[in-house]
């Protein structure tokens, strides 16, 4: 999948304005390998990669996480509107920059909600990504999407969509969503009981 994905992109990269926003390899990207970790975790602006690349929020949870040698972390933007029409004429998923894997292959999807005006975008990020829009809808299969941000300290709008909202700086819980992420692959146990144990860190809004 994530090769097709790849020869999918260098198809259409020359058809679209600004290609660079696509392609990833900047300097201090990290690139792990996939197969020797255990918990994937895709961080998400829901905006274009002009916009997002700069936020420091996700720079600072990107680098705890790749800190970890048991935790892979990579990012993803929304396509401009040339790039999104091509994505999904040719059924394809929302990416990451650094191996291009599709966001549903992630263990948990961590999105930047910094302002209000961002909430119809993640929806748009969750239908390009193939996620189930609705938290109901969602299975163990699904990758576990938590929202952080100013515009999630009161996350009741938002809250049918996203499993479990960072309340506050997410620097402070982000080892710990993963270490209960961790936990609860090794246990086997229903996506519910995940919820509810995340709801027992301090600081996530279940």
């Amino acid at each position: 999948m994530t090769d097709s994905i790849k020869t999918k992109i260098e198809n259409i990269l020359p058809l679209v304005q600004k290609p660079g926003r696509y392609t990833g390899g900047e300097l201090n990207q990290v690139v792990k390998n996939w197969d020797d970790i255990n918990v994937k975790v895709a961080f998400a602006f829901p905006d274009i990669y002009d916009l997002g690349m700069s936020n420091y929020g996700l720079a600072m949870l990107y680098h705890i996480i790749n800190q970890r040698e048991d935790a892979l972390a990579e990012r993803a933007y929304l396509p401009w509107t040339d790039m999104e029409k091509i994505m999904r004429d040719e059924e394809i998923p929302l990416f990451s920059l650094e191996t291009k894997r599709a966001l549903l292959d992630f263990d948990i999807l961590g999105i930047s909600v910094p302002y209000e005006t961002l909430y119809t975008n993640t929806l748009n990020l969750l239908d390009l990504s193939h996620i189930p829009l609705f938290t109901k809808d969602r299975t163990e299969e699904h990758p576990l999407v938590i929202a952080g941000g100013h515009s999630t300290l009161n996350p009741e709008p938002m809250h049918p969509f996203i499993d479990a909202f960072v309340i506050g700086e997410g620097e402070e819980v982000i080892n710990d969503v993963v270490d209960c992420y961790k936990n609860w692959k090794t246990k086997g146990t229903s996506r519910k009981e995940l919820l509810e144990d995340l709801s027992q860190i301090w600081g996530i809004y279940v």
